[in-house]
């Protein structure tokens, strides 16, 4: 990022600080969610996670239909890790399917866990079924159950191809679809590169430069439900992609 780009480098030393201390804190309500029942999980969870991003210097701006009662299968594209707590905190009811690597993250995997991620090894490719199976009993339990169907982050405004496996867990309990497009702009782009979380950056690496962008702003669009009855999903994943992919070319 150019020098206008960022922010004081003591700023952004200041919003890591309220970000782990926010973390942290977090980790201590975590504690109590035995005794909680799932509306007060679920506005802790909003609450933490709109916690991180603001303590971070994000800003977020929530557009669309929220998720109905019942189950839902909410499909988004995968830009940052920040994408779950972007997520979250605009429907906090969400259980998200997220790669098993997360785990090693320190404090975050403990939470992530705890907000009844289903996790995945991406490395064994049977490890899928098994996914699937798990979000079949949770839409059952009517859960609202989140993806990233790229698999990975991608760099741009155009969604890498959507994965369909998982979505079969849609199609087999006859539940919605809900799209989801994800864009992080900064003072200077609509498309933020401070977020890109790619290759070899690690998880440090792009919580510095996060922390150290200006007005950087988090996007959450939530576009309209759609049925499974009978659907192919390869084809299903490939219109929710186009439907995603058309939502991140309007710049607002």
């Amino acid at each position: 990022m150019a020098a206008s780009d960022r922010v004081a480098a003591p700023v952004a030393l200041w919003r890591m600080a309220r970000a782990i201390v926010h973390v942290l804190h977090g980790m201590l309500v975590m504690t109590r969610f035995p005794a909680l029942d799932a509306r007060a999980r679920q506005a802790r969870i909003q609450w933490w996670s709109a916690g991180v991003l603001k303590a971070l210097g994000l800003g977020l701006q929530v557009e669309g239909t929220l998720p109905r009662p019942g189950a839902t299968l909410l499909v988004a594209n995968h830009v940052s890790w920040l994408d779950i707590m972007a997520l979250h905190a605009a429907t906090p009811q969400a259980r998200f399917v997220s790669k098993a690597d997360v785990l090693k993250w320190p404090l975050l995997g403990w939470l992530i866990r705890g907000a009844g991620t289903l996790f995945i090894e991406r490395e064994r490719k049977r490890d899928a079924v098994r996914v699937v199976h798990a979000m079949v009993e949770a839409l059952q339990a009517g859960d609202t159950v989140a993806v990233f169907p790229e698999g990975t982050t991608g760099a741009g405004p155009e969604p890498l191809p959507f994965h369909a496996n998982l979505l079969q867990a849609a199609i087999a309990t006859g539940t919605p679809v809900q799209p989801a497009a994800l864009r992080y702009a900064d003072a200077q782009r609509p498309f933020s590169p401070a977020v890109e979380f790619l290759g070899e950056t690690t998880l440090l690496q792009s919580l510095w430069r996060v922390a150290s962008a200006r007005g950087l702003q988090v996007h959450v669009r939530l576009l309209p439900p759609q049925g499974t009855e009978h659907a192919d999903r390869r084809a299903l994943a490939e219109h929710l992609r186009e439907q995603i992919a058309s939502h991140l070319v309007v710049i607002d």
